[in-house]
């Protein structure tokens, strides 16, 4: 049985289901204040936090089914709101994290899949961005999640837990068959703030900062389908299942879209037109983030399916109607 923690939240439901429809007997631990309890779709769901001993001992030692690994996607991941907490994102994305795979390491649970971010780059100098690329983060969020990376590399050492690290790109689309979206509260992602505004339930987009080092002056990232990152965990877990040993991997689709192009993909794509207001540039965003994948595709044989922009645009958007 395979521990999802945050398996309520956006990528860990999809990632669940995934995980089912391989055959894989899934639990499910999530503290609701992020995610949403109609999206666990494994019968087995713990509430309650990763960072409690006690509950991770009932469930790694009680559980019907042994537990043989943790997929983990229980941080927060706010960019903004990392700057104005870091000690909340800390807490939340550090030290409860080292509680879990402490507890992890006591009951000889040697196999972890950890959801980390390419905000652990920074602002590269060269793009495409490769696992070789120095790190820099340039918030607390990024900070959060390249410690997390380091003590993985020491539990390796010192415990023999084999990792798999994926640093994500940007994560958007939903679904294809409508059983699950993307539902943030509040929704800090360009994609489905866009689509908000195509329907009518939120006046305008702002557009952060307009004078980057970039073709039409906005922000370029790349864009990757949640499901799409789905079928790369499930490869993970196959590649640490065959005794290999831990890897860092980046997923994402290797194209970059600006701002500007998003929108435009957007009015597109729901026939609406969607009106902006320019702002000002917020704190930690860098002017360009694009993935090179090759490690991913080579190494685990991971091949993007949904993730052209138009297909990320199209089942956001079917997944937001009513």
């Amino acid at each position: 049985m395979i521990l999802v923690t945050g398996g309520a939240g956006y990528i860990g439901s999809h990632c669940v289901k995934s995980l089912m429809k391989k055959g894989y007997e899934v639990a499910v631990l999530d503290n609701l204040s992020r995610g949403h309890r109609d999206a666990v779709l494994t019968p087995h769901f713990f509430e309650g936090s990763i960072g409690d001993a006690s509950l991770l001992s009932k469930i790694f030692s009680s559980s019907s089914k042994k537990i043989s690994a943790v997929m983990h996607f229980s941080a927060w991941t706010y960019v903004g709101e990392s700057v104005e907490k870091p000690a909340e994102y800390y807490q939340n994305n550090v030290a409860q994290t080292l509680a879990l795979l402490t507890a992890m390491r006591d009951h000889g649970i040697k196999q972890f899949i950890f959801s980390s971010t390419c905000a652990t780059y920074g602002d590269v100098q060269k793009i495409p961005i490769t696992e070789d690329t120095p790190i820099g983060p340039l918030n607390p969020y990024g900070h959060s999640k390249r410690m997390v990376e380091l003590i993985l590399a020491d539990f390796d050492r010192a415990y023999g837990m084999k990792h798999c690290i994926f640093r994500y790109f940007n994560a958007a689309g939903a679904d294809p068959e409508g059983q699950l979206a993307e539902r943030h509260d509040p929704e800090t992602h360009l994609i489905p703030i866009v689509l908000q505004v195509a329907s009518g339930t939120r006046s305008h987009v702002s557009i952060f900062g307009t004078d980057y080092p970039t073709p039409d002056g906005t922000c370029i990232r790349d864009y990757i389908h949640v499901n799409d990152l789905s079928d790369a965990h499930i490869l993970g877990i196959e590649y640490l299942e065959a005794g290999k040993p831990s890897n860092i991997f980046n997923l994402g689709s290797e194209t970059g879209f600006s701002v500007r192009e998003v929108i435009k993909m957007c009015e597109q794509v729901t026939g609406k037109k969607v009106p902006v207001k320019e702002a000002a540039r917020r704190a930690g965003d860098a002017p360009r983030l694009v993935a090179d994948s090759t490690r991913a595709k080579t190494v685990l044989g991971w091949k993007t399916k949904l993730s052209d922009i138009q297909t990320i645009v199209k089942t956001a958007w079917a997944s937001m109607k009513p």
